[in-house]
């Protein structure tokens, strides 16, 4: 599912039903040591994910660390992102030398909770959202937590910065059947970076609803 809103030298691996006999990986136990159960299949199965996915790209299985933040650490050389959702983990990887940085989320497509959207929008996406939520019968609210999620993986990469949901105004585009798209992410704070490239003032990403989840990627060159 992911690898359809993924452009082509993107590696992706997605865990539906969780295998029983799936171990934590040698060397990654004491990050997760006095994580609850469901915790540890999350973490276990995304990084599943991610070795299925460097093995995509020729490279060989590692220990995936935690950074700042959490932040995944990924070998030298690959960027990529990791999400997991009920019933659902994936990972998406890339060389550097092609990709920047890479920002994925998946969440049930279901309402946000009462009260979550308030604090995660700014005024122009919510009236937006007012008529296209009507208009295509689809939960965008969550699409645009999805996707501020998104942006928010791609930013802190390259910024080692917080990225809030105040600070990125997204603007969606709705293909005819309603389930896919595009969204733009202009980044409404400074935006230095850490990999000599340029300020980051923007992603551009893609969206799909399917199966019952909502995906969202952004693959930034």
């Amino acid at each position: 599912m992911l690898g359809r809103i993924l452009p082509s030298g993107v590696a992706a691996a997605e865990l539906r039903a969780y295998p029983e006999d799936l171990k934590v990986y040698p060397g990654e136990e004491h990050l997760i040591e006095k994580a609850v159960e469901k915790r540890r299949r999350d973490f276990i199965g995304a990084r599943w994910c991610a070795r299925q996915a460097l093995a995509e790209l020729g490279e060989p299985p590692v220990v995936i660390g935690k950074g700042e933040r959490g932040m995944p650490l990924f070998p030298r050389g690959v960027v990529g992102a990791l999400t997991h959702t009920e019933g659902y983990r994936a990972a998406a990887l890339a060389h550097r030398l092609r990709w920047r940085s890479i920002g994925i989320d998946a969440e049930p497509h279901g309402p946000l909770p009462d009260g979550v959207l308030e604090s995660v929008s700014l005024a122009p996406e919510r009236q937006w959202l007012a008529g296209a939520m009507a208009e295509h019968n689809r939960h965008l609210d969550r699409l645009l937590f999805c996707a501020k999620e998104a942006t928010y993986k791609a930013w802190f990469p390259l910024t080692l910065r917080w990225l809030g949901f105040e600070d990125a105004h997204i603007t969606f585009e709705v293909d005819s059947t309603g389930d896919s798209g595009t969204f733009h992410s202009r980044i409404l704070v400074p935006g230095g970076v850490n990999d000599g490239g340029a300020p980051l003032d923007s992603f551009d990403g893609r969206w799909l609803i399917t199966d019952g989840l909502i995906l969202t990627a952004i693959v930034h060159g």
